[in-house]
């Protein structure tokens, strides 16, 4: 299918009164994360509708809806691509990584990395020795590529393999993007529904350096007494 085409089949599903309220959700103004970024309107059931009447979309395709200034192309082409590299084999998803990586510049919002990172970059290793891969993105000035490399842990994380999200939560203690605080305390909240003693082992060595952010999002299926033990601590 072309990627014309695709975003006709968005289009069609626009509505303008929720393309306004996506702007404002996304950040879209002056200065904000998602600066000029444009919306058509359609919700994240319809995009993935259309996803899957598309599924079979050639990469060539893909990238000119990556491409595309209008938020909801770039979301149908990541939904796409994840189908794609969850029916591939093992050449083809070295294929879909590759492509993948070349593109984060357009993976930018946080919506758009965290369903595409870890169905991709965390599952491709997933089962990998080498995961140097991670730490080439959280050392990026990108901000996107930054937040892959955290997400992409909950792969890892469903694994019951947690070293690298404490490492790069750790690195990223005293970033200063929210983004990054709410990423970063998401993934420790996923290792504490596993493994509650390493979380808490994190949060003993690190509450008092942590943002609030990040330790809100991470302490929030604790006990109360728990909550209150880390939020009375000094903050940073």
């Amino acid at each position: 299918m072309k990627a014309t085409s695709i975003k006709e089949q968005l289009q069609q599903l626009g509505n303008p009164e929720k393309a306004h309220h996506s702007a404002y959700f996304f950040k879209t103004g002056k200065g904000e994360y998602g600066e000029g970024d444009r919306f058509i309107g359609c919700t994240v059931p319809e995009t993935r509708n259309v996803a899957k009447i598309n599924r079979f979309t050639p990469v060539t395709e893909l990238e000119k809806l990556l491409a595309d200034e209008m938020h909801e192309c770039r979301l149908c082409a990541l939904i796409i691509l994840v189908e794609q590299f969850k029916q591939a084999d093992e050449l083809k998803r070295k294929e879909i990584v590759d492509f993948y990586l070349s593109r984060t510049a357009r993976v930018n919002n946080w919506d758009l990395v965290d369903l595409s990172s870890y169905h991709i970059v965390g599952e491709w290793l997933k089962e990998k020795e080498d995961r140097t891969l991670i730490y080439r993105l959280a050392a990026s000035r990108l901000l996107w590529n930054q937040r892959i490399a955290v997400v992409s842990t909950v792969a890892f994380i469903r694994n019951n393999d947690f070293d690298d999200t404490l490492r790069l939560s750790e690195m990223f203690l005293t970033h200063k993007h929210d983004l990054m605080h709410k990423a970063c305390g998401w993934m420790l909240r996923e290792v504490g529904k596993r493994d509650e003693k390493t979380l808490t082992g994190f949060l003993d060595n690190h509450h008092a350096e942590m943002p609030r952010t990040m330790l809100r999002y991470a302490i929030e299926r604790l006990s109360a007494d728990q909550k209150r033990k880390y939020m009375q601590r000094p903050q940073r």
